[in-house]
């Protein structure tokens, strides 16, 4: 019998360390993602090139597609919600909106959600429910929370490709914003 074939998934996400120490509490109980290793992030494309492995030629591809944007500052400001899930937007959305599209041309295969929204809309994820007084709950809970604590001011200097493997996401690599080189994440 043969073994078990692992899961693979993959994403293109802006991290977000600046906000990670206030909404880790929030996305731990809330944000699926969180609880399997997706630190606090801006998605950039997910799920990115479904069903296949990331390979030398896509890094390469990546790598100069990112190169030609320059590093992005950005600030949380207000926590919003849209269909099931309630997120921090940030501002300006613009310059992130311009790698989503960006990796949409160059991957028509991927599209942003699956190509489940007609318009994407930049968001750092704080919960995700179906559960409609859910959402309400946290953004009531949330919102005296963040009084003198917003806007996060962040900069991102790259965009991360995240694995999951397995169950568990993981950084791959960090591709630099405005610059040719790419970092690779050391094991833990």
């Amino acid at each position: 019998m043969p073994a078990p074939r692992a899961s693979y998934e993959s994403a293109l996400v802006i991290l977000v360390p600046e906000a990670e120490v206030f909404v880790e509490r929030t996305r731990q109980r809330y944000d699926p993602s969180a609880a399997i290793g997706m630190p606090a992030h801006i998605t950039i494309n997910y799920p990115y090139l479904p069903g296949e492995r990331v390979n030398a030629e896509t890094i390469d591809q990546l790598r100069v597609l990112f190169s030609r944007f320059p590093p992005l500052r950005f600030k949380l400001a207000e926590a919003r919600r849209f269909f099931d899930t309630v997120y921090l937007a940030p501002e300006p959305a613009g310059p992130i909106m311009d790698l989503i599209r960006a990796v949409a041309v160059r991957y028509p295969q991927s599209p942003p959600y699956g190509g489940m929204f007609a318009e994407v809309v930049p968001h750092l994820s704080l919960a995700q429910s179906e559960n409609e007084a859910e959402l309400e709950l946290v953004l009531r809970e949330f919102a005296p929370g963040s009084e003198g604590k917003l806007p996060i001011e962040a900069t991102a200097d790259g965009v991360w490709l995240m694995d999951n493997q397995n169950g568990r996401w993981q950084k791959r690599i960090a591709f630099r914003l405005g610059r040719s080189l790419f970092h690779r994440a050391r094991p833990v």
